[in-house]
């Protein structure tokens, strides 16, 4: 990890604790749900965590674009790809906010031509943080305490598959799972399931339906540091800056 990047990591965890902490305080009221063009929820909690994040990010590196959801959907996609920048989502998961599953997190990647080379994910309703910045790196912190190693495990004799709560089974999870011997299966909500696979107490999570990158840019930063893979269902490494920002179907695995 270069020294820039560990400024880097810095930022981005003082961002996402910041993004955690405004969250908690917002979950604990009764908050107000709104509707975007596409008709997915946003509240408070999305837009004060985002402007949160942008200026713990801006504070360090105000020359690395920034690339997160609430303001793609207020203004739109950038109009041209940089070499570098952010992909920030301040609360994936919104869904499971608003249902009050507890199930949200927050994700911050750093792209570099065209890969996820830092990650940040905060779950707040965990009290963690997970980061990583390069082979080796992932760490997991609970408020006030030390940043422990993780690492992703060899699958065991009864893997645990997980998949998104939200878009709940589908014929392809059930196929995906009778190819799995051993499987046990548990749905999750956010970018939470990337954090379990890391730190090795999960192994696979199959997914099918549409994602945005900054969905998956983090939890890829600190699968891949942590020796796990996310790769395309063609078993190519994930890749970044496609068109609309958006992911096709991937696999994100323990050690293999």
């Amino acid at each position: 990890m270069t020294a820039s990047h560990a400024a880097l990591l810095e930022a981005a965890r003082s961002g996402a604790q910041a993004a955690a902490a405004v969250i908690l305080d917002i979950y604990a009221t009764p908050f107000e749900v709104r509707r975007k063009a596409d008709q997915s929820p946003v509240t408070l909690a999305d837009e004060e965590a985002e402007r949160l994040i942008i200026a713990a990010l801006e504070r360090v590196a105000p020359e690395i674009p920034i690339v997160a959801e609430e303001q793609v959907a207020a203004s739109g996609l950038p109009a041209t790809l940089a070499s570098r920048y952010w992909l920030v989502d301040p609360l994936d998961g919104t869904r499971g906010f608003v249902d009050r599953s507890d199930e949200f997190s927050v994700n911050i990647g750093l792209i570099e031509d065209g890969w996820p080379v830092l990650g940040v994910i905060g779950v707040p309703t965990q009290h963690l943080i997970y980061a990583a910045a390069g082979p080796g790196t992932a760490t997991r912190r609970r408020d006030g305490g030390k940043p422990e190693r993780i690492a992703a495990r060899v699958a065991p004799a009864e893997p645990i598959v997980l998949s998104s709560r939200l878009h709940g089974p589908s014929r392809r999870i059930e196929a995906y799972l009778a190819g799995v011997p051993g499987a046990v299966h548990r749905p999750l909500g956010s970018a939470s399931k990337f954090c379990l696979i890391a730190e090795g107490s999960a192994d696979h999570y199959p997914r099918y339906g549409e994602t945005s990158e900054w969905d998956t840019a983090a939890g890829q930063a600190i699968i891949e540091a942590a020796g796990g893979s996310v790769t395309t269902l063609d078993g190519a490494r994930l890749g970044y800056g496609k068109a609309g920002y958006r992911n096709p179907p991937f696999l994100v695995r323990g050690r293999t």
